[in-house]
């Protein structure tokens, strides 16, 4: 069986030491490379074109979100999982629209690194639960503060459904199948959940439903 290969980027040479040391207790996981700058780390991956990448967000020479951006631009198959020490929502927004699937802060990575690259290499997102509350408590407070309502509650029962699936990171098809509909089915009621949320792309879409605390 093929392992699920890794590839860390961080300039601190001890916290990658621990990093690797959680991910290597997983038999099935292996790190193919490290980098202590960003520049090394779009490197290392181009060479070795793992299944996820790990990358500090304040990297030297390149920071992580650029590197996220040229890695996704090279190479769309490898999912990123961005560390950080900022639980800011500006942070996250900048991730996701360079192409990482989920964001991690630091503090907490002892407790959710296995559970942020499993998720990721499952194809769903993954935000650190301090970081997708930061991101609920602004978006809320957006909404009081502009005396709108959600637009959440326009979505229907099954567009709900369909809204956490694909913003978990399923394509049309898998939704489909878990919800016995045809792919033609679920692109229509996507059209149609972009259209209510007023968001524009996928990127948009899971950066609602994080801050809507659909997903975590």
């Amino acid at each position: 069986m093929r392992k699920l290969s890794i590839v860390l980027g961080d300039d601190h040479t001890l916290l990658r030491q621990g990093l690797r040391k959680i991910l290597e207790e997983r038999p099935d996981w292996e790190v193919v490379a490290e980098a202590g700058d960003g520049r090394d780390a779009v490197r290392q991956i181009l060479a070795t074109t793992p299944d996820v990448a790990i990358l500090d967000i304040g990297m030297p020479l390149l920071n992580g979100i650029e590197a996220t951006r040229q890695v996704v631009r090279r190479l769309p198959e490898c999912r990123v999982l961005i560390l950080s020490m900022h639980a800011d929502e500006a942070y996250i927004i900048q991730a996701l629209k360079a192409g990482a699937k989920g964001y991690m802060l630091k503090d907490s990575a002892d407790s959710d690194l296995i559970r942020g690259v499993a998720a990721i290499a499952a194809g769903k997102s993954f935000f650190s639960p301090a970081a997708a509350k930061v991101m609920l408590d602004d978006y809320l407070r957006h909404l009081a503060e502009k005396g709108i309502a959600d637009r959440y509650e326009s979505l229907s029962e099954r567009e709900r459904e369909i809204f956490q699936l694909v913003a978990e990171g399923r394509s049309n098809k898998e939704v489909a199948e878990l919800l016995s509909v045809s792919p033609a089915t679920v692109e229509t009621h996507r059209a149609h959940i972009l259209q209510k949320l007023d968001v524009h792309n996928t990127a948009e879409l899971v950066l609602y439903a994080v801050r809507r605390g659909v997903i975590s």
